[in-house]
């Protein structure tokens, strides 16, 4: 097992599914299915070396505006992983969450994802959060709305409001901030993406494209993370 010190919670922007589909000249479906396989592969791997939660990016609210053809294959992919892959992951002890926004999912996905929360909720290892039609700034003004309710309805006072009660409101209210932050591709930004609870994280960018990214990576890039002084804003 890895050595985790000071390492608990790392995210993940799973980038680069399409460009190693259209590099093998593969319909763009075939890097989804790949990248999909590549993430089952690094959760189990995740349990393996001590990581307590993983965070992904799954499906983010802007991908909805891609061709429908693409949306749809997407819907059917991630379908067929809830019914097939994860159950894979609750056999290994590891409890799945989603976040994002379910009203603009299918009834069918929906009531898939919902199961699956209930069957793997008392699973120890690792927790897996899945970001799925997910929007940072869409998270944020939910949270907002919820607090502002809280203030009509007299339950909470407008100078109580601080990082705390933001923070208890958002989608990931019961799971710590990311410690490190890993995006693959080559791209250097975080895309609408956990933008609160980002503040303090470190970032790696790998150059991999997801679908062939690994465990030995992995633990490469906690290697180099455990080089660095995290200083939380102080100098």
């Amino acid at each position: 097992m890895t050595d985790m010190t000071g390492l608990s919670h790392i995210a993940f922007i799973m980038d680069g599914n399409r460009r190693w589909a259209k590099k093998r000249g593969l319909p763009i479906a075939m890097g989804h299915k790949k990248g999909a396989e590549t993430l089952i592969e690094v959760a189990k791997g995740a349990k393996k070396i001590g990581l307590k939660y993983m965070t992904v990016y799954a499906f983010s609210t802007e991908n909805w505006q891609r061709e429908k053809a693409e949306v749809d294959a997407l819907m059917d992919l991630l379908r067929h992983y809830l019914d097939t892959s994860f159950k894979e992951l609750q056999e290994n002890d590891v409890r799945i969450r989603f976040i994002g926004e379910r009203d603009m999912l299918a009834e069918d996905i929906v009531a898939k994802m919902d199961k699956i929360e209930a069957d793997t909720r008392d699973n120890k290892s690792v927790t897996l959060c899945v970001a799925l039609s997910y929007g940072s700034r869409q998270e944020i003004i939910a949270a907002t709305k919820k607090i502002a309710e809280k203030v009509c309805c007299g339950e909470l006072a407008v100078d109580d409001i601080n990082e705390k009660i933001i923070s208890e409101n958002l989608y990931t209210a019961d799971i710590p901030e990311p410690d490190l932050l890993i995006r693959t591709s080559g791209e250097m930004r975080v895309s609408n993406y956990l933008l609160w609870q980002l503040a303090y994280t470190e970032f790696y960018f790998s150059a991999t494209l997801w679908p062939d990214f690994s465990v030995k990576e992995l633990e490469e890039i906690i290697e180099n993370y455990k080089t660095r002084e995290r200083r939380y804003g102080k100098s």
